[in-house]
């Protein structure tokens, strides 16, 4: 897959299906030591999902609308036969934390990025995400707003996340934005230097205003230099 623009300066980028997940070259800090744990009971933390599937797949997501997670496209696919899952195999749990969770939801249907996975192949990056539609919504826990512009470079957020290193607890990494990159298809790509370990994808990027958090953006993966994700601008991604 060809790179374009600012996207070529990122060395030994991996887009969706393997993402470099333990390659070299970690985001600056140490992970481990940067860290905090969240209380997955109180807002907007209690927001974030963790998301399963009958597969194994393990990833994290954010509740954007009553009934609505956002998360990663690529931690709905199959990579053995070259497809999406079906919708009922995909389990989302909100307060989740060693072991116990506030809430059990089922995905009855979901949309990706256009031509995510198409030709049993997946990709492009502009297209990983999706937004999978609840059978039921969670109980006493508000959905986070979509920002509406582009994250900066420079911009503070936080990464909250359910890694695998400590996949019991959801984890918060405080980080900041380093700069926005062409995808291959020419769509924007948000570098950050949080710790976007596996288990992560699918994590919201999210920004503190004086009129609360705000998803700027979904964590889909990172280069051996760089976190990535998508802005939460993308087109689609906000219908």
């Amino acid at each position: 897959m060809p790179l374009i623009g600012a996207l070529a300066s990122l060395p030994g980028l991996c887009l969706s299906a393997v993402l470099c997940w333990g390659a070299p070259g970690e985001p600056s800090g140490d992970p481990a030591a940067r860290r905090s744990e969240a209380d997955t009971h109180s807002p907007p933390w209690n927001a974030v999902a963790k998301i399963q599937t009958n597969i194994g797949t393990k990833c994290t997501g954010a509740l954007i609308a009553p009934t609505v997670v956002l998360t990663a496209a690529h931690c709905l696919y199959n990579r053995r036969t070259g497809a999406l899952l079906q919708p009922g195999s995909v389990h989302v749990l909100f307060g989740f934390g060693r072991g116990d969770y506030a809430w059990h939801g089922l995905v009855k249907a979901y949309v990706t990025g256009a031509e995510f996975a198409a030709a049993g192949k997946e990709g492009p990056p502009e297209a990983d995400w999706a937004r999978l539609e609840l059978a039921g919504a969670p109980a006493a826990t508000a959905p986070l707003p979509l920002a509406a512009a582009p994250p900066q470079a420079g911009d503070a957020v936080a990464l909250p996340g359910y890694g695998q290193d400590r996949n019991q607890v959801l984890l918060i990494d405080r980080c900041k934005i380093t700069g926005v990159a062409a995808g291959p298809r020419g769509g924007a790509l948000v570098t950050h230097d949080c710790a976007a370990i596996h288990g992560t994808s699918g994590g919201p990027l999210l920004a503190r205003s004086a009129a609360g958090w705000t998803v700027v953006g979904v964590n889909i993966g990172r280069s051996r230099t760089a976190s990535i994700a998508l802005p939460a601008v993308t087109p689609g991604m906000q219908e």
